[in-house]
């Protein structure tokens, strides 16, 4: 037998203040946030936000939050994520416009894990840089 990861679980990102951050995921990219802590199984749980979208899971941790083990180095603005969206390109523009986010670049073609895309850029509270890609339309 060949060791193989099916998907990625979750993943942390370091932030400064997570209700900052979790109101702007909310409200941007329209996830669903769930505190952290109700999981008496886990004891690292606590002083976070899960951002919960499809099966996917963003948990956010303050840069002092101690879970043990951790990240080498907790970074607030050192990620670099990409989400896909079956939204095209020119409504992820109105709706960041919309919401008063900034375009940083895009959008631009790239080629994504199911094949090309196109991308726009732009960055949250902490300055991590959010591609949100689109796999429809031109």
């Amino acid at each position: 037998m060949r060791f193989a990861v099916d998907r990625l679980d979750h993943l942390v990102l370091a932030v400064r203040d997570t209700d900052i951050s979790a109101a702007w995921y909310q409200r941007v990219m329209g996830m669903e946030t769930d505190p952290l802590g109700d999981n008496d199984a886990d004891p690292r749980e606590g002083d976070g936000i899960a951002l919960r979208f499809g099966g996917q899971v963003v948990m956010l941790r303050t840069l002092d939050h101690e879970a043990t083990p951790r990240a080498g180095a907790m970074v607030a603005g050192a990620a670099d994520l990409c989400f896909a969206t079956a939204l095209g390109w020119e409504d992820v523009v109105a709706h960041l416009h919309d919401c008063g986010v900034a375009v940083e670049l895009g959008p631009v073609p790239r080629v994504g894990a199911l094949g090309p895309i196109r991308s726009v850029y732009c960055r949250d509270p902490d300055r991590n840089l959010i591609e949100i890609a689109s796999y429809f339309g031109d």
